[in-house]
């Protein structure tokens, strides 16, 4: 009896290894690796705390000059702190008792309204977030899709939209454009780690460190509230997780043979018309929501025209025959917001420290939309701000015989300074007559350190073109 009993558990267990095998291959891989995961992760988690890695994560935290955490440590007590402490912080997670604290909440606003929040985890954590992602990054992203370009290596947005502008030239004249709703706040963990392992990151006490950063909680106010779901934004190790997760998807319209651009949470999929877009756009929602326990947000999210659809800030273009990436109005309307705010007139700052903020805000934003034909807009802004300058310096003259000096000093005769001096005109209009033109000139604002995004500009082509064309 006893002898039929344990013939009938043995023939229960092998039926039950023919089951496993053929249904998750994921489990059995894991359960293969961890075979020989003594000596990998030794090694890995040596690599971790080696100290070229270690000063390498230190260098990389001081130099993004980010904000302390809840703790008050700013960047620059990092290295003493690790000098003093890192033998003790290593023994410690190396057994597996690493607890990083509370991420500090901020809340930051969005170009098209509302409000997004960060997790500022303290500089220690960040400093750890990032030993590891210099490890684990070399080896998971030679693995992910080649549609993929947000936050990687010699990836950027330029290299998106130029694939999506040759998407549009093959013929791909309509766009699926997938909004995940509060993606970063509702990934799954248990999802997240077994997707990690899939990887080939079996090694304990680098799982233990992403798994607790994950699990971070949340200080708000004095008040603490823990993380069940979602990877915080602001930790150096989120962007990757983020891609390790999305990177499902990328596989998964790979294999239908999808035309697609993923820039982070940005997902457009390229079709030849609106109809076969609707499917694409049922199905990807459906594979989402059930796969990767994402929400879609079906009022963003939208099947239409790449000329007019916002991607990354762009849109596309066509003239003479041929297509071209520019601005998306939505982002000149920004771009134009952005400059109100610094050219306010009751701001109360020197005109040098308004002027330095010009060129700051107008420089990245060249650096970026320079890859764009708008040589026009950039002339329209740089006659729009140096009216908005004028306004500023008139209204800083304050009183009539400042303005009648100031006039005359700039080269204007005594009877029209007079006049001019005493009217009762808006300043907005003042900034647009000749007498401001005449006098505060083009020549007498460049000078003051007026930044022309047009010059600016027409260095950027021909720095392009020479990269292009190379050398003779």
């Amino acid at each position: 009896m006893r002898e039929q009993k344990m013939r009938r558990l043995k023939a229960l267990g092998r039926l039950g290894e023919e089951r496993v095998e053929p249904e998750d291959n994921s489990r059995a891989r894991r359960a293969k690796t961890a075979e020989t995961d003594g000596k990998d992760s030794k090694s890995l988690c040596n690599e971790v705390f080696s100290k070229e890695n270690i000063e390498r994560a230190i260098y990389s935290v001081q130099k993004n000059k980010g904000a302390p955490g809840i703790d008050g440590m700013t960047v620059f007590e990092l290295e003493e702190w690790w000098k003093e402490n890192g033998k003790d912080e290593e023994r410690f997670i190396r057994e597996l008792h690493y607890r990083p604290e509370p991420v500090r909440k901020v809340k930051i606003p969005k170009p098209n309204g509302g409000e997004r929040e960060l997790g500022i985890p303290t500089v220690k954590d960040r400093m750890i977030q990032q030993a590891v992602l210099q490890v684990i990054s070399p080896l998971v992203d030679p693995t992910f899709s080649e549609h993929s370009y947000g936050f990687r290596p010699q990836r950027s947005a330029h290299q998106a939209i130029e694939q999506a502008r040759k998407y549009f030239e093959e013929g791909f004249v309509a766009v699926v454009d997938i909004d995940l709703k509060s993606y970063f706040d509702t990934v799954n963990h248990d999802i997240l780690m077994r997707l990690v392992e899939e990887k080939g990151i079996t090694c304990k006490v680098v799982l233990h460190i992403i798994r607790r950063s994950l699990m971070a909680g949340i200080m708000d106010g004095g008040l603490l509230t823990q993380r069940v779901k979602g990877t915080p934004q602001g930790g150096p190790l989120s962007p990757l997780l983020s891609n390790i997760y999305l990177d499902v998807l990328d596989k998964e319209h790979e294999a239908r043979g999808h035309a697609f651009v993923r820039y982070a949470d940005d997902v457009n999929i390229y079709v030849k018309s609106t109809r076969a877009g609707e499917r694409v756009m049922q199905s990807a929602t459906k594979f989402l929501e059930t796969k990767l326990r994402l929400t879609v947000n079906t009022e963003k999210s939208e099947v239409g025209n790449p000329k007019k659809l916002k991607f990354l800030g762009f849109s596309l273009g066509t003239g003479a025959g041929e297509v071209y990436i520019r601005v998306h109005p939505a982002s000149v309307k920004r771009l134009k917001d952005k400059l109100r705010k610094i050219t306010r007139r009751n701001r109360g700052i020197a005109l040098t420290c308004m002027l330095d903020e010009l060129k700051r805000a107008l420089t990245g934003w060249i650096n970026y939309y320079g890859i764009c034909r708008c040589k026009g807009l950039c002339g329209a802004t740089d006659i729009w701000l140096r009216r908005r300058i004028r306004q500023f310096l008139w209204r800083q003259w304050k009183t009539p015989s400042a303005k009648r000096r100031n006039l005359i000093k700039l080269g204007i005769n005594k009877e029209l300074a007079y006049m001019w001096s005493h009217t009762r005109k808006s300043s907005w209009r003042i900034a647009g007559t000749a007498v401001l033109h005449r006098s505060l000139t083009n020549e007498c604002l460049s000078k003051l350190g007026l930044f022309s995004m047009q010059e600016h500009y027409m260095k950027k082509c021909e720095h392009r073109r020479t990269a292009t064309c190379g050398t003779a």
